[in-house]
């Protein structure tokens, strides 16, 4: 019975040794996860041998970017390839769909609504609106694309309904709640915008009202604002800079924002808002050079001359030449957080050889 019991534990013992071989022959190296873009070399090494991942990676595979025809010439998104908030692979795509859509007539107010449609609203009615919604927008701390979203629900709205001077907060609050569920991830509730109103209008009158700007705009509520292609204005602007200028980036949004204020600028495309937004800015901080170039134009689709009237206009609003009892946006702006862009001073006037075509 012993030999029989030695028998069978070595019987065992030949097994495991013998299944643990097999083991070990079938067992690849071990592997460590990675991303594809880190292999540097396959070809004499096994994937046991890729360096596990870095801070810094220092070598980078180039591809080279496939560009358009309009393209050739500039190629404004060559210095962009390292970001992939950009998509710069195909951003040119992106922006001409951006710019097809901001020309769509149920996308557009009307130019001259005030005139031809309204009877009881008047062009400073709407700026001290406008300038009141920048305080709930920072009240509520809601994106800024919110509060350009919900200036074109109103411009939108206004051009096909006449509404009465004391609906005029309604409309704005009404609108800001739409932007705010669009854009948001936890939005306010209609009850903090009647709140806000100071209980002038109950939450079920904002909810009325809410339903009516849905369906004068045939819940077309997504279209590019200002701020949708300012974003991209700004990173061309800075490529001739070594380092991020915050201080171009944050003028930029202050004039953005200023030019929502003034009926003017209601006629201009999102896009040539965006534009002359980013000459004035660039000539804001140096005077003495052009702040129109090449590359700008290129990316934009717009001549330094296309830009001139709604430069003036916001220029004239920097220099509170126009809305200067519209304190809510140059109040903004003065804070630290911002570089106190607003107390920033411009030239009185804009040399008109800047308005010439860049060579």
């Amino acid at each position: 019975m012993a030999d029989q019991g030695n028998f069978v534990r070595v019987t065992r013992l030949a097994k495991k040794r013998e299944a643990e071989a097999m083991v070990k022959h079938l067992q690849q190296p071990n592997k460590k996860r990675v991303v594809l873009g880190e292999i540097q070399d396959l070809s004499n090494a096994g994937f046991n041998q890729i360096k596990p991942k870095t801070k810094q990676i220092t070598t980078k595979r180039k591809v080279k970017r496939c560009v358009s025809e309009k393209e050739k010439e500039i190629d404004v998104d060559a210095k962009l390839d390292d970001d992939p908030q950009m998509c710069c692979a195909y951003v040119s795509d992106i922006y001409h769909y951006l710019h097809q859509m901001e020309i769509e007539k149920k996308r557009r107010p009307l130019p001259d609504y005030l005139e031809k449609v309204q009877k009881d609203v008047t062009a400073n009615m709407r700026g001290v609106l406008v300038d009141w919604l920048v305080e709930v927008a920072e009240e509520y701390k809601l994106l800024v694309d919110t509060l350009y979203l919900a200036v074109s629900y109103i411009d939108r709205f206004l051009s096909v309904n006449v509404i009465p001077r004391q609906r005029l907060q309604l409309l704005g609050v009404a609108s800001m709640l739409i932007a705010a569920k669009y854009e948001e991830i936890k939005p306010p509730h209609a009850k903090d915008f009647s709140y806000i109103t100071a209980n002038t209008f109950t939450k079920k009158d904002v909810v009325k009202m809410e339903a009516s700007v849905l369906q004068s705009l045939k819940f077309e509520m997504g279209n590019p604002t200002a701020k949708t292609f300012l974003r991209r204005f700004t990173r061309v602007a800075q490529e001739d800079h070594k380092n991020h200028d915050l201080q171009l980036e944050f003028l930029g949004c202050y004039l953005a924002e200023l030019s929502l204020l003034d009926y003017n600028c209601v006629k201009f495309l999102p896009s040539l808002v965006a534009a002359a937004v980013i000459f004035l800015s660039r000539f804001t901080l140096q005077p003495k050079s052009h702040p129109w170039n090449l590359a700008l134009q290129s990316c934009s689709g717009y001549r330094a001359a296309d830009l001139k009237e709604c430069v003036l206009i916001i220029h004239d609003l920097q220099l509170s030449r126009r809305g200067s009892t519209l304190a809510a946006v140059r109040d903004k702006y003065k804070l630290h957080k911002f570089k106190c862009v607003s107390t920033s001073s411009s030239p009185s006037d804009i040399p008109d050889s800047f308005f010439e075509d860049t060579r």
